[in-house]
């Protein structure tokens, strides 16, 4: 008895050093962001298990930010949510010694996300796309004849949008994502924060909001690959997403992408180490390896949105890397913008325009 006894606390003991030993990082990123192999590819690589939790919009992982104690070693905000939680404090600097993969990066990206992350100090980015439009093309087509398309008159004319309402548009559900579009479509600085041309933005978006069937961040996917809309104003590798569902289902969908000749919006989602994480090591860890060319190209290849990782574009799916729609020809990048955080007045204006736009009041 005493020998088993003590056999079973000697068991004990190594089953509880063996737990104890168990390295983890705890990842919280956008749903439908990565490819699962990617993770399975890096615990097996590391030993260390991956905790992952999704989300589907930036408030929700600033509110737990900002809180503090969210629990997490990795969070993915976009652009000007990172910029404002830098100034927040609620990241802590990279360690760069522990990320040699960085050699790997864009420069131009990273370029462009020091707009919103001075020197690239916070943060390192994974995907990077633009918002624009999504159209069935055939019933667009249908409605308007032959018309160019390439253009933000699609939506935001009345006299044109009146018309696709008969077959249905989504419109994301995020103030952040639009302004920006609907500023450069009436030739105003796409940036701007002066209270008069966000009205301007507000009032154009007010004018056709009877035309828009929804406001929503993510249904119109399905909802345009099934053929139950018609046009969806949303971000470029979701559009790729719907059509590639449309694609695999077989039903005659045909699915467009299109950045507005107007001009788009680029947007940046990068990933950051919040200032309270607990698994530093192992969040570099994570960063360093989801960095190696391989792994972004698998990752890209899984959720059709272009790389941060220059050096994995070698290793992209030749239909992704020859899309315009996710990657750009030069003249077409040259049309992208980026637009900073509101400040506190600005964000209060463009909460009360939203709120109007939505509502109708």
């Amino acid at each position: 008895m005493i020998r088993f006894l003590v056999s079973a606390v000697l068991t004990l003991g190594l089953v509880t050093a063996a737990a104890a030993q168990q390295r983890t990082v705890n990842v919280y990123n956008w749903s439908d962001y990565i490819d699962p192999k990617a993770l399975d590819e890096f615990t097996k690589a590391t030993g260390i298990k991956v905790v992952y939790d999704t989300y589907d919009n930036n408030e929700i992982v600033e509110t737990k930010l900002l809180a503090g104690k969210s629990g997490y070693d990795i969070v993915v905000p976009s652009g000007p949510f990172l910029q404002r939680q830098i100034g927040a404090k609620v990241f802590q600097k990279l360690d760069k010694s522990k990320l040699p993969n960085l050699a790997n990066l864009w420069p131009e990206i990273s370029k462009r996300l020091a707009v919103f992350d001075p020197g690239n100090q916070y943060a390192v980015n994974y995907m990077w796309g633009t918002t624009g439009i999504g159209i069935n093309v055939k019933k667009v087509r249908d409605i308007l004849g032959d018309i160019p398309l390439n253009t933000w008159d699609l939506v935001m004319k009345p006299e044109l949008s009146s018309k696709l309402k008969a077959c249905g548009i989504y419109m994301l559900d995020s103030p952040e994502d639009l302004f920006p579009g609907v500023l450069a479509y009436l030739g105003l600085n796409p940036d701007s924060k002066r209270n008069e041309d966000l009205t301007k933005a507000g009032d154009a978006l007010f004018r056709v909001r009877g035309n828009i069937q929804k406001f929503h961040s993510s249904e119109y996917i399905n909802a345009l690959a099934n053929g139950d809309i018609c046009v969806a104003v949303g971000y470029s590798g979701d559009m790729i997403q719907a059509r590639k569902r449309a694609e695999e289902a077989k039903n005659g969908v045909e699915i467009a992408y299109i950045i507005p000749r107007e001009g788009a919006l680029m947007w940046f989602d990068s990933f950051a180490i919040p200032a309270d994480a607990k698994n530093v090591a192992e969040a570099h860890e994570f960063i360093n390896f989801m960095l190696k060319p391989e792994i972004a190209a698998m990752n890209t290849n899984f959720v059709s949105y272009a790389s941060g990782n220059l050096a994995a574009k070698q290793f992209v799916k030749p239909e992704i890397l020859n899309d315009p729609g996710i990657y750009p020809d030069e003249a077409t990048f040259k049309r992208l913008f980026t637009n900073t955080a509101y400040d506190d007045r600005s964000q209060r204006t463009v909460t009360r325009l939203w709120t109007r736009v939505k509502t109708g009041r």
